[in-house]
């Protein structure tokens, strides 16, 4: 009995060593789809409406390696211009893991963002594209799916473009991306 009560601590302090204490981007999703300062919505890949495109052989591919998009935008108002920065600062943190990887830079008179994505360079199983306007608020894009191909990201913007996809179904959000 008293080698349990010895034991146990010590079992303890390695199972709060082996969790991290960094919050995960899923978890950030779910935790800030409650909040009113966040607009939250997690859409099915056959909103893009690509089934009845002509597309070429790659762009079909990249199209069906996408299963969903999920998106999470923060509204930046004078009244909460505080908690802004603290959830700008908690996202930050989340993407600076370094399980994500850099894809490229985004700068524009909109504001700053970046694309990283989860996976191996060949297979990837997530793309986040963040935006940030100091301004208006940030948005945060998760795109799922399975196996998906860096060169096959380029494709899969054409085939967006050729779709005439003009975002219907993303009420709120499309307001907020738009301007």
């Amino acid at each position: 009995m008293k080698k349990l009560f010895t034991t146990l601590p010590i079992i303890g302090l390695f199972l709060l060593m082996g969790c991290s204490s960094t919050q995960s981007l899923q978890e950030y999703y779910v935790d800030s789809a409650e909040n009113p300062n966040f607009i939250s919505l997690d859409l099915p890949a056959s909103i893009l409406n690509l089934d009845e495109v002509d597309l070429s052989e790659e762009q079909r591919t990249a199209v069906e390696s996408l299963r969903k998009l999920n998106i999470l935008a923060f509204k930046k108002t004078a009244s909460n211009a505080s908690e802004y920065e603290v959830e700008k600062g908690k996202v930050n943190a989340i993407l600076k893991n370094s399980d994500f990887k850099e894809l490229m830079k985004l700068n524009s008179t909109y504001g700053k963002g970046f694309v990283k994505y989860l996976g191996e360079d060949d297979a990837i199983d997530e793309v986040i594209i963040y935006g940030n306007s100091n301004e208006k608020g940030f948005a945060l894009v998760r795109v799922l799916g399975k196996d998906m191909n860096p060169a096959h990201l380029l494709k899969l913007m054409q085939a967006i473009q050729k779709s005439d996809y003009s975002g219907e179904g993303l009420g709120e959000i499309g307001q907020f991306l738009k301007g």
